[in-house]
C-alpha cells in the first residue's frame, strides 16, 4: 500500500474549551447565519486551506492560533470572497479562482491544480490519474479541496459538498482507495475507489501551492 499525507496534520487539532471535545480543522455550522451554516462548505473548505498554508509557509492570513473564535474570523474574513451562489460553489473554477482573488487581497502569490470528474463518464479521467493528482498534491504537503456533486454508494461522505483530503492510502493497481478527509471538525475515513465508481455527478479536486512574491 502507498501512504501519503500532510506533514502537520496536528495543526487542525485542538480542543473546544465549551465541549471539552477534540476538533479538527473547521466547521461551517460555526458561521453566525442559517444561510452562511447551509452553504458555506466552500469557504470553509478555502479557510481550512490558508490556515494550513499559513502555518506551513508563514504566510499573513487571520486566525493564527486556532480556537473557534479564531477559525470564525478566517471563515468570515474568505467568506467575503469565496461567496456562495444560490448552488453554492459548484464547479473547480469558481472555487480555485475566489481563492486565487482573496490571496491577492492578502498579499499572497498561489499557483492552483485541479482535476475535475464531469459528470460524463467518458469525459473522466482515469483513477489512475486522480491518484497521481492527490499523491503529488500530498507529497508537496498540500491539502486537497475535494468537491463531491454526488456521494453515489460512498454513506460517510455528503453530496453538493466541499471537504479537504488530509492523507490517502491506495494500492498500486488502484483497487483499493481510501482517503481521510476533514469535515465537520472531524477525520472521516471516505472509499474515494467507492466514490469514483458509484458517483452520478462528478465534482474535482484543487490544490495550491505558494510561489515567491
Amino acid at each position: 500500500m502507498i501512504e501519503k499525507s500532510i506533514k502537520k496534520l496536528d495543526i487542525f487539532k485542538w480542543t473546544d474549551k465549551d465541549s471539552q471535545k477534540t476538533i479538527y480543522g473547521y466547521d461551517q455550522e460555526w458561521y453566525c447565519t442559517h444561510w452562511q451554516r447551509q452553504s458555506g462548505c466552500g469557504p470553509t473548505a478555502a479557510s481550512s486551506i490558508m490556515y494550513y498554508l499559513n502555518h506551513t509557509r508563514s504566510i499573513a492570513v487571520a486566525g493564527l492560533n486556532i480556537s473557534k473564535e479564531n477559525c470564525l474570523s478566517l471563515m468570515e474574513e474568505v467568506w467575503e470572497y469565496v461567496t456562495p451562489t444560490e448552488r453554492g460553489i459548484p464547479t473547480t473554477e469558481m472555487f480555485y479562482e475566489a481563492v486565487l482573488v482573496y490571496a491577492k487581497s492578502k498579499g499572497i502569490n498561489l499557483e492552483y491544480n485541479f482535476c475535475d470528474l464531469p459528470e460524463e463518464i467518458a469525459l473522466r479521467p482515469k483513477l489512475l490519474e486522480v491518484l497521481d493528482f492527490l499523491d503529488m498534491a500530498l507529497t508537496n504537503d498540500a491539502p486537497v479541496a475535494f468537491l463531491n456533486l454526488s456521494n453515489g454508494e460512498e454513506k460517510n461522505l455528503e453530496s453538493w459538498h466541499w471537504v479537504i483530503i488530509v492523507s490517502i492510502e491506495y494500492s498500486e493497481d488502484g483497487r483499493s482507495v481510501f482517503i481521510n478527509i476533514l469535515d465537520a471538525g472531524m477525520v472521516k475515513k471516505i472509499d474515494l475507489l467507492l466514490w469514483y465508481n458509484t458517483t452520478t455527478l462528478g465534482g474535482g479536486f484543487v490544490y495550491f501551492t505558494t510561489l515567491p512574491k
